[in-house]
């Protein structure tokens, strides 16, 4: 049973910094790419940032320069750096790990429960 358990939200002001980790139990495979979604009040869970099991990183046009994901494999977590932080970076940030099954491209997603982050103007 995968369980992806997030930490690290909270309350900050804009302009401040926070860090989010995840940690990944469960598992006796690697996940071929680990990420953060968030979703804000009435609107769509998005992508803010994810790493592939090669270590290959992509980041929504919104975040990039200010926030940074990173991992470390023998704690099996991933943290998402949220650096220069704006009222509009306020949601719910969830954990996401994927694995690929096959070769046709199937995939299979495993989420956390999510952490609130809310950036005060």
């Amino acid at each position: 049973q995968v369980q992806l358990v997030e930490s690290g939200g909270g309350l900050v002001q804009a302009g401040g910094s926070l860090r989010l980790s995840c940690a990944a139990s469960g598992s006796r495979f690697s996940f071929d790419r680990t990420g953060w979604y968030r979703q804000a009040p009435g609107k769509q869970r998005e992508l803010v940032a994810h790493i592939t099991s090669g270590g290959m990183t992509n980041y929504a046009d919104s975040v990039k320069g200010r926030f940074t994901i990173s991992r470390d494999n023998a704690k099996n977590t991933v943290y998402l750096q949220m650096n220069s932080l704006k009222p509009e970076d306020t949601a719910v940030y969830y954990c996401n790990a994927r694995r690929v099954l096959n070769v046709e491209g199937a995939s299979r997603d495993w989420w956390g429960q999510g952490t609130q982050v809310t950036v005060s103007s």
